[in-house]
């Protein structure tokens, strides 16, 4: 399975959230900001753990930040 299929929201939820810096996100879910850099730009799907995380630091599902999609129809 390759991180194609997985899309996030994180710039959009960052930028709605009083302009929240990668610097500020990587801080609150505990990882570097070269971590949110990555997964911000679909380099890198991050582990189940740090997504939760991620979610839990916007108030919001771990839907709402990442979107799966199958390529098998």
């Amino acid at each position: 399975m390759g991180n194609n299929n997985l899309s996030n929201q994180i710039r959009r939820l960052r930028f709605e959230n009083d302009q929240m810096t990668q610097q500020e996100l990587a801080d609150k879910a505990g990882v570097t900001r070269q971590t949110i850099i990555a997964i911000e730009s679909g380099k890198y799907a991050p582990s189940l753990p740090l997504a939760f995380k991620i979610a839990q630091t916007f108030g919001i599902s771990i839907e709402d930040v990442f979107q799966y999609e199958n390529e098998q129809s």
